[in-house]
């Protein structure tokens, strides 16, 4: 492990504002993360909040920044001699502060599948035809790998897919007609505009159900066990968020987490930037990879939340492994009265979709006779059959 030594001389300038400051920590933390450390959203705020106690301007701020990072960011020595290479790399050890560069230009992801400099002196359009199926071939890969197992580069990449979702609201019809060119013959419309033509035959005019975004409420299970999934899931429920239907409709989302608590998210979430977001909710979020009490966090939402009318006619999605240590009896009571009052439950499972998995959990087995959808939920394909499940609904 390298030790970063600071250069003897004057006291440290004054450092950047707050605002400023955070920025450049979430982009070494992003960094890290490229690098292969699994930097999850509530260790980047546990580096933040760290960061903000030792005090960026101090004499030693390098030493006492690099220290904040350390104990928040790494879990293994593999990864603090990564973050040793990175920290070396991204600060500049005459300033203290970083170094600014311009931003680079965002390139195709490429296979090593793709073709050599002799096999492209063969012809260019050969070539490049080469380079673009490398390339697709790489991110369909990527669609059907399980994100619990990928890297940090990986995961940039799979961030960068989920911001592109194509996550469209659940529509349902309401009491209300709105005017459109075919369908139910609007008689009223009709009447007056023959009146106003003092008799004469006018146009025919139509009308039709008026369609309004259902709600949808996420219950995303943030235990020890779903650990590997959390972050992945968070980041799917920011862009459910703010995801926008045809003429512009957009559900009313409301994300929770449920551990040894119930915790609302939906304030945090609300964030455009999706870093900031997950940030907010590692603040947010006091029971990570805790214990999980599945029966009373449903049951304390339905009592607290889904009965003041949040649940009503809501897409309740649920994102769990089923595993309770509590009573699996009470699991299922409270999974009976979500689905009383929403309509529709989704229950998302990220070990449903792999080979040799059986429901045998008895958590599992409470919940099934409740749920409408029982889906998968551990790969970017199965996300994507998710958000079309959904927009069904």
């Amino acid at each position: 492990m390298t030790t970063l030594t600071t250069p003897p001389g004057p006291a440290a300038p004054q450092g950047p504002p707050r605002h400023d400051a955070d920025e450049v920590l979430l982009a070494f933390a992003r960094a890290v993360r490229r690098a292969g450390v699994a930097v999850t959203h509530d260790r980047s705020a546990g580096f933040l909040a760290a960061a903000s106690l030792v005090g960026l301007d101090a004499p030693a701020g390098a030493r006492a920044t690099y220290l904040a990072g350390r104990a928040t960011l790494c879990a293994s020595p593999d990864d603090v001699a990564r973050y040793d290479q990175v920290f070396d790399a991204f600060f500049d050890p005459d300033t203290d502060l970083p170094r600014t560069r311009p931003a680079s230009p965002a390139r195709p992801v490429t296979s090593s599948l793709s073709t050599t400099d002799e096999d492209a002196a063969d012809g260019e359009e050969t070539g490049e035809q080469d380079v673009l199926r490398a390339a697709a071939s790489e991110v369909e890969v990527l669609r059907h790998l399980d994100v619990s197992a990928l890297g940090g580069v990986e995961r940039e990449h799979l961030d960068a897919l989920l911001a592109r979702l194509p996550a469209r609201p659940p529509l349902r019809r309401t009491g209300r007609h709105r005017r459109w060119h075919r369908g139910q013959v609007d008689a009223a419309r009709t009447v007056r505009e023959s009146l106003r033509r003092l008799g004469e035959p006018g146009p025919v005019h139509h009308r039709r159900r008026a369609v309004r975004a259902r709600p949808v409420v996420l219950l995303v299970d943030v235990s020890g066990s779903m650990s590997g999934y959390a972050d992945v899931l968070l980041r799917l429920a920011h862009r459910m968020t703010h995801g926008t239907g045809p003429g512009g409709l957009r559900s009313r989302v409301e994300t929770f987490t449920v551990g040894t608590r119930i915790t609302h998210l939906t304030r945090a979430l609300a964030h455009r930037d999706p870093q900031r977001a997950l940030v907010a909710a590692g603040e947010t979020v006091p029971d990570w990879s805790g214990g999980t009490r599945l029966g009373e966090g449903l049951d304390a939402f339905c009592r607290g939340w889904g009965r003041r009318g949040m649940a009503r006619g809501a897409v309740v999605v649920v994102f769990s492994d089923g595993w309770e240590r509590g009573d699996a009896t009470q699991l299922g009571e409270a999974a009976a009265t979500l689905h009383r009052l929403a309509h529709r439950v989704v229950w998302v499972n990220p070990h449903r979709g792999k080979a040799g998995y059986a429901p045998v959990q008895q958590g599992v087995l409470a919940v099934l006779p409740h749920v409408d959808d029982f889906v998968a939920g551990h790969s970017l394909a199965t996300y994507e059959e998710l958000v079309e499940v959904v927009a069904r609904a």
